[in-house]
């Protein structure tokens, strides 16, 4: 075991004084850093989305305007909620595990935006009373000393004139023609004195009304053009879009609620807006305390980035370990080590060393998650003091380490006899293959998982051992049976000692072997002649 010992002692020795160690190290919290504060930047410099609006109905105009407003409203709104909870002399990283246990899973977001919907005038009315104005005498107090003053978010879309020479009275046919190039970015429009480009162009029928339809009728295809044409090449950005539609449809059902009910078309409106309360509730909690918590929806979800730290870890460990094999072979390094150990000796060291590497190199992405969530918590990620809390008191971390370490074991043994038998990385590349397959199905797997973590496939995958450690990591979280906790535990490690002893049998032989990579026979040929 000495021997091995100082194995695994020059393995990591050699390892972490490389750059990619160190690399590996500073990418990971590097990515979390960016992931919680890339969003508030990408909305501090998203660009302004200009568009036009030809309404050759007289109908819609106005509406979508007045949804543009609101729109732009509740972007206000929602900053000033950051703001607010930003610069409050209570600060959400005071709250505690107990307290985020109880704490319902609400949208609050969701839920302005839904009200906001609902109450349109409510929503005029607060503005038209001042507003944040008023809201910020009465939070003021609250803040902290030196909190600046709140800036207002600039509008997200901003309508420009139709640009010169287009006149909005052709046929929307023609309109949208004479508007392709502007929208394709060939050419540009000019907005205070400046030069910028056409993000979309709307464009309402003189006879729009008259193309509703009705039921029984239905929308064919092809018959597209025939309604309200909204032009973008932006297909990924519909925020306008979907603002254009709805305030179009409010208003064509408004005016045939009018015609239709005449005084009565104000209750059927009224009616419209209401709603039934609804709650999610748990019931494997004690009673009054069954509904669903911030806690509870982190924890549903947060073994999905456990599970693709793991894969990552475990392919970047073990492809490790198989390319420093096959350097130390194709270089006669090997022949040396073995002068002075033993193929076994020699094995166990490569894995104990290159585990530690492993181990180093998560606790350090650990250490930077739990460091970067303290940052965090309470300002740009709100999101952040949530998880840190989950984290410390659910028991993910402990099972993410059992699962690393069998999962690694498990996949190093594969790995370390792959390299064994191949004298060069292509030769390793072309067998790796089938493994890459194998192992991307967690992947492929982790979204639809968490959905129904009890379920058939799961479970399926759960008594698969290529797949034990991902798929019971992901399902950790949905308190599995016992059964299968313990009975998937074990089925795991009998399958890693299976393979770590195959592995050995097949690298004392492989080791010092040269030319081509051998048939399969003859690989049972090696198991049984050890």
């Amino acid at each position: 075991m000495r021997y091995a010992f100082l194995v695994a002692w020059r393995e990591f020795g050699e390892n972490v004084k490389t750059k990619g160690f160190w690399i590996g190290i500073f990418i990971f919290p590097l990515m979390i850093w960016l992931s919680f504060s890339v969003g508030g930047l990408i909305e501090k410099t998203k660009s302004v989305r200009h568009y036009v609006l030809v309404d050759q109905s007289g109908e819609l105009e106005e509406p979508i305007h007045a949804a543009m407003e609101r729109l732009h409203q509740r972007e206000v709104l929602a900053a000033f909620g950051k703001w607010v909870q930003k610069n409050s002399q209570e600060s959400r990283a005071s709250i505690t595990a107990e307290q985020l246990e109880k704490m319902p899973a609400v949208d609050v977001e969701e839920q302005a935006t839904k009200w906001a919907g609902d109450n349109p005038e409510l929503l005029d009315e607060f503005l038209g009373k001042g507003g944040l104005d008023v809201v910020m005498k009465e939070v003021r107090p609250k803040l902290k000393d030196g909190a600046g003053e709140f800036t207002p978010p600039r509008q997200s879309f901003q309508e420009v004139p139709l640009p010169e020479g287009i006149d909005r009275e052709l046929p929307p046919a023609e309109l949208a023609e004479a508007l392709k190039p502007y929208l394709r970015g060939e050419r540009s429009i000019r907005v205070d004195g400046e030069e910028v480009e056409l993000f979309a162009a709307v464009i309402v029928p003189e006879d729009i009304f008259a193309r509703a339809v009705k039921p029984p009728m239905v929308t064919l295809p092809g018959s597209e053009k025939l309604g309200i044409q909204y032009w973008s090449v932006n297909l990924a950005d519909e925020d306008l879009k979907d603002e254009v539609e709805r305030a179009a449809n409010d208003e064509f059902r408004r005016t045939e609620y009018e015609s239709e009910l005449g005084d009565k078309a104000s209750v059927v409106k009224r009616v419209q807006r209401t709603h039934l309360p609804f709650a999610a509730l748990d019931p494997k909690k004690e009673a009054g305390e069954e509904a669903v918590s911030i806690a509870d929806k982190i924890r549903q979800w947060a073994p999905i980035g456990f599970v693709y730290l793991l894969w990552i870890a475990i392919f970047t460990i073990a492809q490790m370990l198989l390319n420093n094999t096959i350097e130390e072979k194709s270089n006669r390094i090997i022949e040396v080590l073995l002068s002075s150990v033993t193929p076994g000796e020699l094995m166990m060291g490569k894995l104990g060393g290159i585990a530690a590497v492993g181990l180093t190199m998560i606790g350090a992405w650990i250490v930077s998650l739990v460091g970067i969530l303290q940052l965090k918590a309470g300002q740009e990620a709100e999101i952040a003091g949530e998880l840190l809390k989950v984290l410390k008191t659910s028991g993910l971390l402990s099972a993410f380490v059992v699962y690393f370490v069998l999962g690694y074991l498990l996949y190093a043994g594969v790995f370390l006899a792959i390299g064994s038998l191949c004298n060069t990385l292509k030769e390793a590349q072309n067998m790796m293959g089938p493994i890459m397959i194998v192992m991307i199905v967690p992947l492929m797997t982790m979204m639809f998982i968490p959905k129904e973590p009890n379920g058939t496939l799961a479970t399926v995958l759960s008594w698969i051992p290529l797949y034990t450690p991902f798929v019971m990591m992901n399902r950790a979280a949905a308190d599995p049976p016992v059964f299968d906790r313990v009975g998937t535990l074990i089925l795991l490690i009998v399958t890693t000692l299976t393979v770590l002893w195959l592995s050995g049998r097949i690298f004392r032989i492989g080791i010092l072997r040269t030319g081509q990579p051998p048939k399969f026979m003859e690989l049972v040929r090696w198991v049984k002649a050890g």
